[in-house]
């Protein structure tokens, strides 16, 4: 990935101003991404972990809907571009040494934000005993439409 070009970078070692400063420097990861977690702005509910390079993170910030970079896809992506399920953006907030970011979105649309159709993408329990785990889905969380149907991929 390229060099941050929106956003200025830490500069020596000044953990307080890191922490404590006003000024926004997020530490994009060695290979250009920094963690994004989106929240549910009215319930709190985790909906999904997802990346941003450089150009996704402007890109939010100054369209007010959220857009990420995927990793699979090797792509800039804005939520929703195929399925009209939109985040829009309320809040976003960084953590204390700015290598992740929170986001708090309105879900628009169907008012899911998983792939497979569901409110959130963590909708499966680990569950199990004496080191044998499995996964059990969360039956409350069932799909609101057919992914085979929405996204041409």
């Amino acid at each position: 990935m390229d060099e941050t070009k929106y956003f200025p970078q830490p500069t020596g070692s000044d953990k307080h101003e890191l922490e404590e400063g006003t000024l926004f420097t997020p530490r994009f990861g060695d290979d250009g991404l920094i963690v994004a977690v989106v929240l549910d702005d009215a319930t709190g509910a985790l909906l999904m972990v997802a990346h941003m390079n450089d150009e996704a993170l402007n890109k939010t910030l100054t369209t007010g809907t959220a857009h990420y970079w995927s990793r699979s896809r090797k792509k800039l992506w804005h939520k929703g571009e195929e399925s009209g399920n939109v985040q829009v953006v309320v809040q976003v907030r960084t953590d204390c040494d700015q290598d992740v970011i929170e986001l708090r979105v309105v879900q628009k649309g169907t008012g899911v934000a998983c792939h497979t159709g569901r409110y959130s993408c963590f909708y499966r329990l680990v569950d199990g005993e004496d080191g044998t785990w499995s996964l059990t889905k969360d039956e409350t969380m069932q799909p609101q439409f057919d992914p085979l149907k929405v996204y041409s991929e």
